[in-house]
């Protein structure tokens, strides 16, 4: 049997010297690659250009209309079974895509990840896969941990971070592209929403070793990105939740604001939040009523086993009680 084919798709937005070495790392992936499309948000850089001299296919979108339009132009230009979407600011080892490739060969699993290591502390975890609490707040698993053991083990997910991840064309087929309506930040969390209610797996391959920088383009907690959050928070809990989870909702966000507020990005979240109630009725509703349940308490139970320790989940769970009802 022939091997499957696969297109890497970039979303680009700056990042020049980042991309050159993402350029630099797929070339030297043991599995061959048969296109990649570096889907261009109007960056100012030379960052396109720089894709072009690849050999890359540049889609240019004439300006930046956000991390889920960039994915969902790269995936419609795609003809291969098998489409990986990557940050520009991902560094993967040689084998990475060789061990997702085997990883998503059974018919049962529709997209794998793989283990997401800082680039700057490469003995820390930026992601393995995420996971939904009933606060409508996503987290990345490990995220900030040093790597260990309980991050080395090969499981089924519900759903990854669009940071480094490969999908099966088919699998857009099924359940539709990213929601535009996101623009950037929790997108994946939304499709992988969308896939788990479907009950259309994923699994996480510890040894598909990749490096993240992470946070390129607006910086960690800068008034862009939690401005983007915090309303994307609000499109979540409009799209999925019912009136039964507005106490966790209620907790799980306003924590998350002092957090924000901390970091010094307080007025970001309100402007966030203001704008997410505005807009929460044009979001479409998706009947959730048979799954999200299982889904938040599956998320929940992993949030305690390993990221339990942390203040902001200490609180939320002696505020909400523990498991989904």
């Amino acid at each position: 049997m022939n091997a499957p084919g696969v297109t890497v798709v970039i979303p680009v937005w700056n990042g020049r010297g980042f991309l050159v070495r993402l350029l630099e790392k797929l070339r030297a992936q043991t599995y061959p690659i048969a296109e990649v499309v570096a889907v261009d948000n109007g960056s100012t850089d030379g960052a396109a250009e720089v894709a072009a001299e690849s050999g890359a296919r540049v889609l240019r979108m004439g300006s930046n209309l956000g991390f889920s339009r960039a994915v969902n132009a790269g995936v419609e230009a795609c003809r291969t079974e098998l489409i990986a979407v990557v940050n520009s600011d991902v560094e993967p080892e040689p084998d990475w895509l060789a061990r997702l490739v085997a990883a998503i060969e059974p018919a049962e699993v529709w997209f794998a990840t793989g283990k997401i290591l800082n680039a700057s502390q490469r003995d820390r975890i930026d992601g393995t896969h995420d996971v939904m609490a009933r606060s409508g707040c996503a987290w990345r698993v490990g995220q900030g941990r040093r790597d260990g053991a309980e991050f080395s083990e090969a499981r089924t997910i519900a759903m990854a971070s669009a940071t480094a991840v490969l999908f099966r064309a088919e699998l857009f087929r099924k359940v539709g592209l990213f929601d535009a309506v996101f623009e950037s930040y929790l997108e994946d969390i939304d499709f992988g929403l969308r896939c788990a209610l479907r009950g259309l797996q994923g699994v996480y391959v510890p040894s598909a070793v990749a490096y993240h920088w992470g946070s390129v383009s607006l910086g960690v907690w800068s008034p862009g990105m939690v401005r983007l959050v915090a309303r994307n928070q609000v499109f979540l809990v409009a799209k999925y939740f019912s009136a039964r989870y507005w106490w966790p909702v209620l907790v799980g966000q306003g924590l998350w604001g002092l957090l924000a507020l901390r970091h010094g990005a307080g007025w970001a979240f309100v402007k966030g939040k203001v704008e997410g109630l505005r807009r929460r009725k044009s979001i479409e509703r998706i009947d959730s009523s048979a799954g999200l349940s299982r889904i938040l308490k599956q998320g929940e139970r992993e949030i305690r086993q390993i990221g339990a320790h942390d203040l902001y989940w200490r609180v939320y769970f002696l505020l909400t009680g523990s498991g989904a009802d």
